[in-house]
């Protein structure tokens, strides 16, 4: 018997899976970036973006009810990745001047990654005719993109001079 022919439904539901995981991890490690940043700039911006964090993971289930499927996550090896990577550098530059800066590229490692999903399913869901799906995954969009900008900003005017 063949296997039922996959669509970009099917692949569109799975990536909402994808990034729904991902969000759930990134709040869970969020606070341990904010505890481990020296920065105060820093630990707020990680503050900030947990809050931001919680409302995606709200719009992300508001669209897993338009779509009347469960809010499940599958694994994401992608963010299980950025985030272990994010904690070995928390641990080999612990007391060290480049912490913050290396705690800020693991961050913005997340946030790429984020935007790269969050525009990939934007289109999907418009391609689709999701509309309001689309309209909520361009809510997270932009505020990951506010969040990127943030941290470029953060890395240029400080913790980068301070790391060398």
């Amino acid at each position: 018997m063949a296997s039922k022919e996959k669509t970009l439904d099917d692949l569109f539901l799975h990536t909402l899976k994808d990034i729904y995981y991902a969000e759930k991890q990134i709040l869970k490690s969020l606070p341990k970036m904010a505890k481990a940043a020296e920065s105060d700039e820093l630990r707020q911006a990680f503050e900030l973006h947990r809050e931001e964090t919680e409302g995606q993971i709200d719009r992300l289930e508001q669209i897993f009810e338009l779509l009347g499927k469960p809010a499940r996550g599958v694994a994401c090896e992608a963010i299980n990745g950025i985030i272990e990577e994010s904690k070995e550098i928390m641990e080999d530059f612990a007391d060290s001047e480049a912490l913050d800066a290396g705690i800020l590229s693991s961050a913005q490692a997340v946030e790429h990654y984020e935007i790269t999903r969050y525009g990939t399913l934007k289109t999907w869901a418009s391609q689709l005719g999701l509309n309001d799906a689309a309209s909520l995954l361009d809510q997270n969009l932009q505020e990951e993109k506010k969040t990127d900008k943030l941290l470029s900003q953060l890395a240029e005017a400080r913790v980068n001079a301070k790391a060398a």
